[in-house]
């Protein structure tokens, strides 16, 4: 502690910025599907979050360990690099959290690693071989996995419950499902902790390294795993009401079956990636597990005009956040001066974004009110709908259907003449 320098106490307090954002930004991963079928109430399921998250911390540093010695190469990347990092991470977060889109922390954060890298040494500092098999695959598989996992399982659930009829059955079952997704919810909560403040405490461990202060392919210092854990965890407790909105109305329409569905599935798809070192992206996982699980109810569809703007973002994440991290590296490379107006942007774009938000409000008082209605139906459900059958029952009371008789050739034999 006694080697760190101005700067790379400027940075550690910047990475522990963003480990904040990640926190109130991926709330909705573990919380949102919770509080829309009312499994929870809002305030009690973002502080239980924020405790799993804060618990989860403790558990791995094998992504921590990707992050700080894997994506770039440590020779030649000054501390400099890492703040340039950090500011375009931060800036596309509160961005896309304005707008209620659940994007990825994750890539937001390599986006601008790897723009700041380049933009310092070159493409050379890159290892594109980690970057392919430890963050663009997995950024492809995961939604996918947990999707079609959520899919089958939600299916599953239904079929086996297909049979239950009883008012008091269907009340207890209801509830059940309704624990499970309490259950489930503390699962995702604790694999967010586990794999998304490792990504802070990789970063900071590798500021530590580039400056000097450790030696490279250390492990994270107790001190950062402590610091990491608390700041995703307060960043979870204040809750990013915007994103839970979308991920929990926006996109279908969920029953507790399905949330239990949804999060256990990406929960299991999210530990797993932890334990085997895959940075991939918990918001990708959730997101997909929850349109899975849209589809595999009958009659469920998901909202693909939201949708399509969630991909929209996704595919953004990292050339955006690339290219914000890339010039504020340009600027850090002019000296002082430059590193003193990256920090007054970051500062002043931060509370612009802040004072844009507070023009509509979203909170745990409001973040139900919307059942995504207004939604306009993209081709999908509209197919969809349409090939549902009708509902059984007596045909409405004024409902009239005329069927015009066939026409018949004028020569015909068999037709009787008409009466005049």
């Amino acid at each position: 502690m006694e080697h760190i320098t101005l700067l790379l106490a400027i940075v550690v307090v910047t990475a522990l910025v963003f480990d904040f954002t990640n926190g109130f930004h991926d709330t909705a991963n573990a919380m949102a599907t919770t509080i829309s079928t009312g499994a929870m109430k809002p305030k009690t399921a973002v502080a239980m979050s924020a405790v799993l998250n804060l618990i989860g911390a403790f558990l791995s540093v094998e992504v921590a360990k990707t992050i700080s010695g894997g994506i770039v190469n440590e020779d030649g990347i000054r501390t400099e690099v890492i703040f340039a990092a950090l500011v375009g991470a931060i800036l596309w977060n509160l961005l896309t959290w304005l707008l209620g889109l659940p994007s990825s922390s994750s890539h937001a954060l390599f986006g601008g690693l790897i723009g700041a890298a380049v933009m310092s040494a070159g493409w050379s500092s890159i290892n594109g071989g980690t970057v392919v098999t430890k963050v663009l695959l997995p950024a492809i598989a995961a939604p996918l996995v947990a999707g079609i996992a959520a899919m089958l399982a939600t299916r599953l659930t239904y079929r086996i419950n297909r049979n239950v009829t009883d008012p008091n059955q269907l009340k207890s079952t209801a509830k059940g499902y309704r624990a499970g997704q309490i259950a489930s919810a503390g699962l995702v909560s604790l694999a967010h902790g586990t794999n998304d403040a490792q990504k802070t405490m990789g970063i900071i461990t590798l500021a530590l390294v580039t400056s000097g202060v450790l030696a490279p392919g250390s492990n994270p210092p107790m001190w950062v795993i402590v610091s990491a854990g608390v700041a995703i965890a307060l960043g979870t407790y204040l809750g990013g009401w915007r994103i839970i909105r979308t991920m929990g109305k926006g996109l279908t329409d969920l029953q507790p079956p399905q949330g239990f569905a949804a999060q256990t599935s990406a929960a299991t798809v999210i530990l797993a990636s932890s334990h085997l070192g895959f940075s991939l992206s918990t918001t990708q996982s959730c997101s997909g597990a929850v349109m899975g699980s849209g589809l595999g109810r009958k009659g469920g569809v998901v909202r693909w005009s939201t949708a399509t703007r969630m991909f929209v973002a996704w595919g953004l994440t990292l050339p955006a956040a690339g290219l914000v991290g890339a010039g504020a590296e340009f600027l850090t490379k002019q000296g002082p001066w430059g590193i003193a107006v990256t920090a007054v942007i970051l500062v002043g774009g931060s509370f612009a974004i802040w004072l844009a938000s507070r023009r509509q409000p979203v909170d745990h008082t409001n973040v139900n009110d919307t059942d995504g209605s207004d939604e306009p139906q993209g081709v999908v459900t509209t197919a969809i709908a349409a090939v549902q059958p009708p509902p059984a029952g007596a045909p409405a009371s004024d409902l009239m259907t005329t069927i015009p008789a066939p026409a018949s050739a004028p020569d015909d034999p068999a037709r009787p003449p008409a009466k005049v």
